[in-house]
């Protein structure tokens, strides 16, 4: 059982405060992701729970203890690093050992638990290798298994994809989603990757600047998104954000066309409109509804196809295709949302409305 409490977390190096007030609850075997982008404090968040850095302000509870003088070694706590940080002079096995035998167990305990950890991320042939001998994806499974025999109360996670190529990413995601429902243990991601967030995640954490900006579940974020930032950095391609005159149940952009479209009570006499590359239609010309736009590239990518298009207001707007359709450079076509899968945000804070 592992639940885990943040309340009034910050953290300053010198006069720079780089997270401004953390308040997170992490329930027992839930997988939560940290996502945001570089310099967003994720990292950071996760050493401050590792005990690799000292909380500057606030607490943070491990199963109801406070945990911010606990050393990182009496925590529970396993951590794997962006960079693999194996031991080159020793073998898989040694590097697999090395921890649980600063913990004091009998070498029979420390031969199972390796057995143990070596099936489950298919090891077992490369017991005898050194790092140098193995290709990337088999080193980032050598970390993942150093801290699975630990038997820790709580996984971290910090970019462990980052050194790998496309197809290796896809593979070892899925060992390390395989994994968590394995173990059923408490694991918490950190990733500027919203791919991975979506497909790992029971809850994902969207931090911005030392923030958090939302929590929730991936359905969560992706249709109920509560700020502009959050609706632009979940969803690839991103929304498209149009600042529209509302008025008489219509919304228009300068110059560039209009839409029957009800925005929701409390909205302005201007909106930000919120528009996702499956939420648009296209049809060639001009049309009486919809955006009028200009064709700036088609993106083929087999089962799928994105035309990308620039509005009169200048935005750039994504919409989904059929694949078999091809739009060619400065074709002239309409943009024609569903009114019924718009989002709106106030101009002014970036708060959905």
């Amino acid at each position: 059982m592992a639940r885990l409490s943040l309340s009034g977390v910050k953290k300053r190096f010198k006069d720079t405060e780089v997270l401004h007030g953390i308040d997170l609850e992490i329930g027992d075997r839930e997988f939560v992701v940290f996502v945001g982008p570089s310099g967003c404090g994720k990292s950071t968040l996760l050493r401050l729970i590792a005990g690799l850095d000292p909380i500057t302000e606030g607490s943070f509870e491990l199963n109801g203890k406070t945990m911010n003088t606990v050393p990182p070694s009496k925590r529970g706590i396993s951590m794997v690093f962006q960079s693999y940080a194996l031991y080159p002079h020793m073998d898989v096995y040694e590097n697999m050992a090395f921890g649980v035998r600063l913990m004091g167990l009998d070498k029979p305990e420390i031969d199972k638990r390796i057995d143990e950890a070596a099936k489950m991320l298919q090891l077992e042939p490369l017991l005898k290798r050194k790092p140098r001998e193995l290709s990337g994806g088999q080193r980032q499974r050598v970390a993942i298994a150093r801290a699975l025999v630990r038997k820790p109360q709580v996984f971290l996670l910090d970019e462990p994809l980052s050194n790998l190529d496309a197809a290796l990413r896809s593979e070892v995601r899925l060992e390390i989603a395989k994994l968590h429902q394995d173990i059923g243990g408490t694991m918490i991601y950190v990733t500027h990757d919203q791919i991975e967030a979506m497909t790992l995640a029971d809850k994902i954490v969207v931090m911005n600047e030392g923030r958090i900006e939302q929590v929730g579940t991936p359905h969560e974020l992706y249709e109920s998104p509560a700020n502009t930032f959050v609706a632009t950095f979940i969803g690839s391609p991103r929304m498209t954000l149009l600042e529209a005159r509302n008025a008489d149940g219509r919304l228009s952009i300068p110059n560039g066309g209009s839409i029957a479209a009800n925005a929701p009570n409390g909205a302005g006499e201007t909106v930000t409109v919120g528009m996702r590359p499956d939420a648009l239609e296209i049809a060639e010309g001009d049309a009486p509804e919809g955006f009028g736009a200009d064709v700036v590239y088609t993106e083929y990518l087999g089962n799928d196809a994105y035309v990308y298009a620039r509005l009169a207001d200048g935005t750039l707007v994504s919409v989904r295709a059929t694949p078999k359709t091809y739009y060619p450079a400065n074709a002239r076509i309409t943009v024609m949302p569903r009114a019924e899968a718009l989002h709106y945000f106030d101009s002014t804070s970036g708060a959905r409305l």
